[in-house]
């Protein structure tokens, strides 16, 4: 056999194994996605440190020993670890373009809310992650889960990804500074006039500019772009990173430091599976235990349907291919985000910015999972790209999920009031799972006022429920006196 034919061959098992040209993809666009989603979630790497790593817990220990100096290194290493692993299997074994890391949101729970309990270590508030982890895994694995994503109606599916999409550019808006926070208005325009700021234009524009004109790689030609721009601006200006007394610095300046960095894999395995039953008591665990597995729960479901979405790889009912894999594998990855010691990993809506590349298969994950795992070795070329380079594909990418909002029948009331309510709380709220849950409530009252609650499925009713005491944690807290 020739070398060529024997390339073909080998062309041929990949093409086969991940479907790519049944479902419309090629080798290149599957890299080209694989390297954009990591380029719009490299982020995590430095900020999970930043949340679990700064924060002490219940005995005033830092994540990985200490009081003073917090090993932010080692976090990132092993943040990077666990997140190639979790996207690589979720490529490999559920053949879908979505790639999991340390979840933004469930970090800081874990961090403020549960390690900081008083007497709770940092491996006691990772055990909790690994019990959450499992009791997904449980459900998965009984079809419960999967059973609950299946009895939501398609409008409501659909209405969660066009959610997603006004949330991800509204998190793409903020992460460059173009949209800040202020009290008179809630939001309003950052400060135009700073060189960061250039920087996220040139490539918001660069990004339009390449896509309507329908250049292949567009987005990631714009990152690249975008990220030399900052290099030459930080290296001959000097602007470094924003703070009060820089505040029109980058977000995370680019600064080079190096190529490689030897990774510190001793923060693996720093978990007590059942430390905190006898630290806080089985009543607060549990209570903890639900908020995070019924955030963690819901926000995997709107992600891979906005990814499915995305793709065009969802069933006529909304449903992606192979629901069970893709669930199972998200649920192994809070377990290993909670071993790992990095907070349980789910996955990444920014995964969506690598299928508006052109992604559409399970090889763009591993693309994505391996460069994760590149990373713990290239960490200083990993800092080089800021926030401001990476935000606009997820403003281009925001704008494609908007699209499928006309697959909602807005004279449906049923339907379409907690469709509504499902879009425009998810950036309000900054949260996928308040979101869906202010849907799946809106939802249930919806045909209860009209007389239709026969039209709903048990499992909405279920769903809803959970919901319900998910929005009034904190109060029956204070009720328990927790």
């Amino acid at each position: 056999m020739t070398s060529h034919t024997a390339q073909a061959g080998s062309r041929t098992r990949l093409d086969r194994f991940f479907k790519i040209t049944e479902r419309g993809s090629t080798v290149g666009a599957e890299i080209r996605g694989g390297l954009v989603t990591f380029f719009a979630m490299a982020y995590i790497v430095v900020l999970n440190p930043l949340i679990i790593g700064t924060t002490p817990d219940g005995t005033g220990q830092l994540l990985g020993g200490g009081t003073d100096d917090p090993n932010l290194g080692m976090i990132a290493a092993a943040t990077a670890l666990v997140a190639g692993v979790v996207t690589i299997a979720m490529g490999v074994f559920a053949n879908y373009p979505m790639a999991l890391a340390a979840g933004l949101g469930l970090n800081a729970v874990v961090a403020f809310s549960i390690a900081g309990l008083p007497e709770v270590t940092w491996a006691d508030a990772m055990g909790l992650v690994v019990i959450e982890g499992i009791v997904i895994l449980v459900l998965v694995l009984t079809g419960f889960r999967e059973a609950v994503f299946r009895a939501v109606p398609v409008e409501l599916k659909t209405a969660i990804g066009v959610g997603i999409g006004l949330f991800i550019t509204l998190i793409g808006l903020k992460n460059a500074g173009f949209v800040t926070g202020d009290g008179a208005t809630v939001l309003s325009i950052g400060d135009l006039g700073t060189w960061p700021m250039l920087v996220f234009i040139v490539g918001l524009v660069l990004t339009i500019v390449l896509w309507v004109r329908k250049v292949k790689g567009a987005m990631l030609i714009s990152i690249l772009t975008a990220t030399v721009l900052a290099i030459v601006l930080q290296n001959t200006l000097h602007i470094g990173a924003v703070s009060e007394t820089n505040p029109g610095g980058f977000n995370s300046a680019p600064e080079f430091t190096g190529v490689f960095a030897v990774p510190d894999f001793s923060l693996l395995g720093q978990f007590s599976l059942l430390g905190s039953f006898e630290s806080i008591g089985v009543v607060t665990v549990l209570l903890l235990v639900f908020s995070l597995l019924l955030a963690d729960f819901f926000d995997t479901m709107g992600t891979m349907v906005a990814i499915g979405a995305e793709a065009r790889l969802l069933d006529s009912e909304g449903n992606p291919p192979a629901t069970r894999r893709i669930l199972v594998v998200d649920s192994i990855a809070a377990i290993a985000g909670g071993m790992g010691s990095v907070s349980s990993n789910t996955a990444y809506v920014e995964s969506t910015a690598g299928v508006g590349e052109g992604a559409r298969t399970g090889l763009a994950s591993v693309v994505t999972g391996i460069t994760f795992l590149l990373a713990t070795f290239l960490s200083p070329l990993v800092a080089l790209v800021p926030y401001e380079a990476a935000a606009p594909a997820l403003v281009l990418v925001g704008f494609l999920m908007m699209t499928q909002i006309s697959g909602i029948d807005w004279k449906k009331v049923d339907t379409a009031l907690p469709a509504f309510l499902t879009i425009a709380l998810m950036p309000f709220t900054y949260s996928i799972a308040d979101g869906i849950g202010a849907g799946f409530i809106a939802y249930v009252i919806v045909k209860l006022a009209r007389g239709k609650a026969r039209e709903v499925h048990w499992l909405m009713w279920l769903a809803a429920a959970m919901f319900v005491v998910y929005f009034t944690l904190d109060p029956i807290r204070a009720a328990l006196g927790i």
